[in-house]
Order: C-alpha cells, then structure tokens, then sequence
C-alpha cells in the first residue's frame, strides 16, 4: 500500500477519530509503516492517541504555517508502532491566517512530499466541516474514506460529501478517489440501520467495505485511556472490526482479487 487516505464526512459523531486512530493501530500492527495527521482543532485523535494536545511544541499549525517541516513535528504513538503528526485548537488560527492566500490549500500536501515515501498510509483524521482544513486534506489525499452511521440523516451528509468531492476532482486533485464507505455503528438488530446500509450498497456497490464495525463498548473508552482498542482490548468486537478493516484493505490495494459486493448482513 502507498496511499494518502483522508478520513472524512462533513456530518460529526460518525467514527472519523475513531476510525483514524483504530485503523492507524490496526495497519501498524500488520507491519504497514503508518503516520496518522491530526487535522482536527478538537485534537481528539491526538488525545486518543495518549499525546496531551495542551502541551505540543510543534503540531500540524507550524507544518500548514510553513514554520517547521512535517517530518520535525512528528511524534512516535507509544506501544503502537505509528506515527502521529498532532494537533490542537490553534489550527483554527492556522486556518484564519491560510484563508485567502494563494495556493493555502496545497500546504498540506506540500508538506507531505517530503516524507511520503516513507510511508505505506498517510491517513488524515478531518475535521466535521467543509473548511480550509478538509481541503488541504482532500487535496493532498488520493483517497477518501468515508466513516458513516446507516441512519437517513447520513445519506443526506453522504450526498453533500460526494458533492464536494466531485468539486475537488474538477480543481485541485483530478485524481482523488473514493476509497470505501465504511459502515460505523452498526447495529443489526435496528431494522433502519439495515435498510440504509442495503440502500448504500445498491448505490455504491463494491465501495462499500464488506467490513462493518459494531457498536462497541470497548472502543467508546478507549479513547479517555489514550489507547487504540487494540492495545486497550485487543479481543474486543471492535479492535477486531478495526484488524479485519486493515485486512480487507490490504487485500483491495494489492490486488487480491476483486472485492465482492458486501451485504447488508456480511457482519452477521
């Protein structure tokens, strides 16, 4: 894999942090040499991290204000075996001074050229907007993943989001992809949530992942542990959606035959 993955979907509380944190955890743990960049002001996958965001000398701020090189801001994740380029509330600051500038949403991936190459996955834990923020992410990105809940208020997020990234395509990134929509959440159980969830898969097909992550105590605490699930509770339902997510991307990137079309059930 070499790929620059941007976790995004402009509607909030749908696992981007937890799917950037978890899935980071998961594909170091497959050998895969992983940076995690944090590009939400909230800092909450700095957080989850186990890295305190209110005491950061150098963060994703100085790398988009060109004050310091990505690869001087970088931190190692402790027991984790990735790498994080962290951040805080002053990126909305950032964000302030960059709006407007020519060529401000190219920083991001100005940066990362440099240090690319030392990377199997970039992945980019965005903020639940459309701002300078996700642009930077999705322009210096060569695919989208998109965590989303099977809820109705979802697809409508869903259909705002491919918008934007149609808008992209035109401009600045022609090559952006969507890597995979990936069902958060899920609960079977919930009769909306498997009709939704057969909705997207008639609509987006094999871009679905067959991969569905549960409801999952285990994951909602891990975060105030400053752990991946994986090192939290590593037999944990959602650890293992996290470890089988790594896998079937793997598998998609190096060719191992063609994903079949995932089913509204594949997690049952």
């Amino acid at each position: 894999m070499h790929r620059v993955l941007a976790i995004t979907n402009q509607k909030g509380g749908v696992g981007k942090t937890t799917t950037s944190v978890n899935l980071a955890a998961s594909l170091a743990a497959t050998r895969r040499r992983v940076l995690l960049i944090d590009m939400d002001p909230q800092g909450n996958a700095t957080m989850g991290c186990g890295i305190d965001k209110r005491t950061l000398e150098r963060s994703a701020t100085e790398v988009l204000l060109g004050e310091s090189p990505l690869a001087q801001a970088m931190l190692e994740v402790e027991h984790s075996g990735f790498k994080l380029l962290p951040a805080n509330q002053d990126l909305v600051a950032a964000e302030v001074e960059l709006t407007g500038k020519p060529g401000c949403e190219l920083r991001l991936r100005q940066a990362l050229e440099p240090v690319r190459t030392e990377f199997d996955v970039v992945l980019i834990d965005c903020p639940p907007a459309l701002n300078m923020l996700t642009l930077n992410a999705l322009v210096a990105a060569d695919g989208v993943l998109i965590p989303m809940q099977c809820e109705y208020y979802a697809l409508e997020g869903l259909s705002a989001l491919m918008s934007t990234i149609d808008q992209i395509r035109a401009g600045p990134n022609p090559n952006l992809a969507i890597d995979g929509i990936l069902r958060t959440m899920f609960d079977p159980r919930n009769n909306l949530a498997n009709e939704v969830s057969a909705q997207l898969i008639e609509h987006f097909q094999d871009k679905v992942f067959r991969t569905v992550i549960p409801r999952n105590v285990r994951l909602a605490e891990a975060p105030s542990f400053g752990k991946p699930a994986l090192h939290y509770d590593r037999e944990s339902r959602g650890a293992l959606a996290y470890l089988a997510l790594a896998g079937e991307m793997i598998r998609r990137e190096e060719g191992d035959g063609v994903p079949a079309p995932a089913t509204a059930d594949s997690e049952n």
